[in-house]
């Protein structure tokens, strides 16, 4: 997932990476007004977890295709709870519905149902969201940085790195002293305010629980929140 998005010098433009949504329509509005972006240059990364234990994911989904209908340099990645989500639709089954709403599913359920809920087999997402998730990518590597929803399991190459480490690693990965060859931009992991050490920035700082929504310019490494 290399960058190819630009056809000038990448020291020329600003990424702003955006950390987990969760359903907070009202906080990605805000924190989006924010953002002192030039849309013809710079690059925008969303970093996973769009749905899920906030009420308006529905609203949040909707936003994010029409930003990348209109806008060629914003990249999505996909989060646990979005493999979540397709795991069920590709399923169907008891167990994985139970599990997904287990991490804040039925919030994500009622916003495309009206409160109505699913029975039987999934078919409550419009194609173009159903769509939207399918294309959402591992990670993305650019000159300087490795964007990544979870983190990175020291000592495998990115290309071999399993899916399931890329959306669900922690510790291992926010307490390591590991040492890769670009600095990693996460999320994932919630914390009070965002992690900066050498290599690694996280900017999860908890908007699913109802805490503030952060996103982070680079390569100045300033944050915005809503």
């Amino acid at each position: 997932m290399n960058d190819t998005l630009a056809n000038e010098s990448p020291s020329e433009r600003k990424i702003f990476a955006v950390g987990d949504i969760h359903g907070n329509y009202e906080k990605l509005v805000s924190l989006m007004s924010q953002l002192p972006r030039n849309r013809e240059r710079d690059l925008l990364v969303f970093l996973g977890d769009y749905i899920d234990r906030g009420k308006r994911s529905k609203e949040v989904v909707e936003y994010l295709i029409t930003l990348k209908k209109s806008e060629c340099r914003t990249v999505f990645l996909m989060g646990n709870h979005e493999r979540l989500l397709l795991n069920y639709y590709s399923s169907g089954s008891d167990y994985d519905l139970r599990l997904w709403r287990s991490f804040g599913g039925w919030e994500t359920i009622e916003s495309y149902t009206n409160g109505v809920g699913v029975w039987g087999k999934p078919n409550f997402l419009p194609h173009p969201h159903l769509n939207f998730f399918r294309e959402l990518l591992p990670y993305y590597e650019t000159e300087d940085y490795i964007f990544v929803h979870a983190g990175l399991r020291d000592g495998v190459p990115l290309n071999e790195q399993k899916i399931d480490d890329l959306l669900w690693i922690r510790k291992s990965f926010t307490e390591g002293n590991h040492s890769f060859a670009k600095t990693v931009v996460f999320g994932h992991t919630p914390m009070r305010s965002p992690y900066v050490s050498s290599g690694k920035i996280g900017i999860d700082t908890g908007a699913g629980y109802g805490n503030m929504l952060t996103a982070v310019e680079l390569p100045e490494v300033k944050f915005y929140y809503s």
